[in-house]
């Protein structure tokens, strides 16, 4: 990954930038991609480039990535819930303004809710 500048006058580029060839003499592997970053962030550097090669993993899944895994997925649905539940909604509102100025607080709903809801899922599998 690496942090782009771009030419004056050219905001953001957002796409592959060359693809692998399919077959020829000139076919490869490898892969350019270019992605603006839209979603909510804290960062001001938003664009970003990568070389992507085309490998095939060589292992099974470890046990602890499916665990990640597993995990990532019910608390992605645990926050999509919880923030369309109109009846956590306005206690949600207030326990994040409490904690956003906090040095480990939060800035975002968003990641407040991935924090509460991470908290809950460990405390429910760990604890």
């Amino acid at each position: 990954m690496a942090k782009v500048t771009y030419s004056a006058g050219i905001d953001h580029v957002s796409g592959a930038l060359s693809k692998p060839g399919k077959s020829g003499q000139h076919s490869c592997s490898k892969m350019l991609l270019a992605t603006h970053r839209v979603a909510a962030t804290q960062s001001n550097s938003c664009n970003r480039l990568y070389l992507r090669n085309k490998v095939e993993r060589s292992t099974p899944l470890s046990t602890n990535e499916l665990e990640a895994r597993a995990r990532f997925t019910a608390v992605r649905a645990a926050v999509k819930a919880r923030k369309n539940d109109l009846m956590k909604m306005t206690q949600d509102q207030i326990d994040f303004k409490v904690q956003k100025d906090s040095p480990d607080g939060k800035r975002t709903m968003k990641a407040y809710l991935w924090k509460v809801c991470g908290d809950e899922y460990d405390a429910q599998h760990n604890g």
